[in-house]
């Protein structure tokens, strides 16, 4: 199996690699067009600001090309948030995948959430083997919203969309890769995915 990570200098790459490694696979880090093209499965990973974030992504082409992917993808953290309409950091026009605003948490609560924090509601097999209320690590001071496209949802201030789905496109808002075992699970689920 091909499985490559979208390579465009704002991801958190390193730990997605080690995390594949632990599971048997080997992820290619790869900004180039046809070689995305051509692999099973796409990881889409994001730390960091959301306008530089698409600023880079514009540069390589990747803007254009993310949305048009037949193959499961999977955003992970800002890489999920990239694939909606819009962003209020740094009023970002995002990917338009997933047709939602991302919003900030207000100054009621510390940002970003930044820690442990449970995820429910689960309604897709990228959850298999995994229980309701399992905790998941976060770092974010925006959220998505819940929709249509909600596969799992996390309570902090509000309750929000933690796992987006819609056709090929999936996206955490956690990092499975720093999720220990059951995050492992989550990655190893998004590889079965045909």
């Amino acid at each position: 199996m091909k499985i490559v990570i979208l390579n465009y200098g704002s991801g958190n790459i390193q730990s997605i690699q080690f995390a594949l490694n632990r599971l048997g696979f080997e992820g290619v880090l790869s900004n180039n067009h046809e070689e995305i093209l051509l692999a099973d499965k796409v990881i889409f990973p994001g730390v960091g600001e959301a306008s530089s974030a698409m600023k880079k992504l514009k540069e390589s082409g990747l803007d254009k090309l993310i949305p048009q992917l037949k193959q499961p993808v999977l955003g992970i953290c800002l890489g999920m948030q990239l694939m909606c309409a819009n962003s209020e950091e740094g009023n970002t026009v995002g990917l338009g995948i997933f047709d939602i605003n991302v919003i900030k948490f207000s100054t009621k609560v510390k940002v970003p959430q930044m820690g442990w924090n449970t995820i429910y509601n689960l309604k897709s097999e990228l959850f298999d083997g995994i229980s309701e209320n399992e905790f998941m690590y976060l770092v974010h001071s925006y959220y998505v919203p819940n929709s249509e496209n909600s596969i799992a949802n996390t309570n902090y201030e509000v309750e929000y969309c933690s796992a987006l789905q819609k056709n090929n496109f999936y996206g955490v808002q956690f990092h499975p890769e720093k999720s220990g075992k059951f995050g492992e699970q989550i990655l190893n689920n998004f590889l079965k995915i045909v």
